[in-house]
């Protein structure tokens, strides 16, 4: 008699498949230099950082914190955000931006919610309502610009809309929301009774226009989350530090949600930071503001016949494919592994319809100067099958 494998629940069949994680296995199979997923190799992490946090480890800083999060680096995060926010009702620490974020959606969707999703997506978003139960409601934005149409965007609320999920600076395309698209947000979540969860873990790599936070529109200030994290802007991804600004009542929420799901972040990391930030002043800015790092790699991709687009903000941009390169970025993604060594992440990833990234594919760019030192010279041989400047 055969016995039937164990059932998985619908919320597990419906996530999205973490194919970057495939394309790196493919990177670490063959030592290619991986500028496909955003693991920061700059800035630089700060040494006093690490000290501190040993010191905090041996000093017996190894047991609970509290749930809400350290008391200081709470303060010292609130100080940061435009605005005001109470660092004791309204401010959460949490296991990194992936755990504030679930904790935001699980907080405000139930089962058949639906919530709006702008394309291209990082994956995260889309497995988060599927683990809540949501239907995701997508909304295209285009190159060049990666800017929605406001029409579109209309179409997609509905009387079962309870949420929208923006990422400012975007992964992937590195846009960042202006006033007057924060605005046709806000109006929609208005008339809806919808509430923003911001991804804003980019807003501390801005290239020119300025970053407006959630937390900046007046009308959304009651019903949002703003989601932040020092992995990118202090290169402590390993830390799996982030946190949650929402209003007293949704901050409430969600934080039975964090209590429940992990019962806090880890104790002498959050106490390291919250020392590192009280002696420095300066600790909060990035100590790299990754400007030279993305105009290199630009550089670098439109010599071997990419096109790109300078990105306003964050570490990632997305580079298109020329048509008469006769190659979908699924191809182009995995030759480029075999043949120089340089791992990059498809567009298909990061849309439901996977033919509408075919053309693209996302590079990160927050890299020090002698990893891109060997990227330029694994991409001297290396061709498109179109013209570039050569290398």
């Amino acid at each position: 008699m055969t016995v039937p494998a164990p059932r998985a629940s619908s919320r597990v069949r419906g996530l999205v498949a973490g194919r970057i994680f495939e394309l790196l296995g493919e990177a670490a199979r063959s030592d290619a230099l991986d500028l496909g997923l955003g693991v920061p190799g700059a800035p630089e992490t700060s040494p006093r950082l690490i000290d501190l946090a040993c010191d905090a480890l041996r000093s017996g800083r190894n047991q609970y914190e509290l749930p809400d999060g350290n008391r200081e680096l709470r303060r010292w995060i609130a100080g940061t955000l435009p605005g005001d926010t109470d660092p004791d009702t309204e401010l959460t620490i949490t296991v990194g931006a992936t755990e504030a974020l679930m904790a935001a959606v699980l907080a405000v969707v139930d089962p058949g919610d639906e919530v709006v999703v702008f394309e291209p997506y990082y994956e995260n978003f889309v497995n988060a309502v599927a683990l809540a139960g949501g239907v995701t409601r997508f909304v295209r934005t285009r190159p060049d610009d990666w800017r929605f149409d406001p029409a579109e965007l209309r179409a997609a609320f509905g009387p079962r809309t309870r949420a929208v999920i923006v990422s400012t600076p975007n992964n992937p395309t590195g846009h960042m929301l202006d006033e007057s698209e924060w605005a046709e947000i806000a109006a929609l979540c208005r008339e809806w009774n919808a509430v923003v969860i911001s991804d804003e873990i980019y807003s501390g790599f801005t290239f020119g226009k300025p970053h407006v936070s959630v937390a900046e529109v007046p009308s959304l200030r009651d019903r949002s989350f703003l989601v932040g994290s020092l992995s990118k802007t202090h290169s402590v991804s390993g830390w799996r530090l982030g946190y949650l600004r929402a209003s007293v009542e949704l901050t409430s929420i969600a934080r039975q949600v964090h209590a429940t799901v992990c019962a806090g972040a880890p104790a002498p990391l959050q106490e390291a930071v919250a020392k590192a930030a009280a002696e420095d002043p300066g600790f909060a800015r990035p100590t790299d503001d990754l400007r030279s790092q993305r105009d290199r790699v630009v550089t670098l991709l439109e010599k071997i016949g990419l096109q790109c687009r300078l990105p306003d903000g964050g570490c990632y941009l997305m580079a298109r494919i020329p048509p008469e390169a006769g190659e979908s970025s699924d191809g182009f993604a995995h030759r480029l592994v075999r043949e120089a060594g340089v791992l990059v992440a498809p567009g298909t990833v990061f849309h439901a319809d996977p033919a509408a990234g075919a053309d693209h594919v996302r590079v990160a760019f927050n890299r020090s100067s002698e990893f891109l030192d060997e990227v330029a010279v694994r991409l001297a041989s290396f061709h498109t099958g179109v013209s570039g400047t050569g290398l």
